[in-house]
């Protein structure tokens, strides 16, 4: 399944928002540096969607806040 995510690193908390049935906004603690919220975010979809952080991949918009993810379930 893909999604569309926007990002907003840097939060106060971790929290995933779902506008719609493939559009998510989320929020992690981690600051976009090095990747670090990149992988906060596959984490947090990987546990909201009950499958392994494996199966979570970013497709496109790594250095964005518009990110592609493709969701193996």
């Amino acid at each position: 399944m893909r999604i569309f995510v926007h990002a907003k690193p840097g939060a106060s908390q971790d929290k995933i928002e779902k506008a719609d049935d493939t559009h998510f906004v989320v929020l992690v603690k981690e600051p976009p540096k090095q990747g670090r919220a990149n992988a906060a975010i596959v984490k947090a979809l990987a546990k909201y969607f009950s499958v392994p952080a494996s199966g979570v991949h970013l497709m496109s918009g790594f250095a964005s806040r518009q990110k592609v993810f493709e969701v193996e379930m």
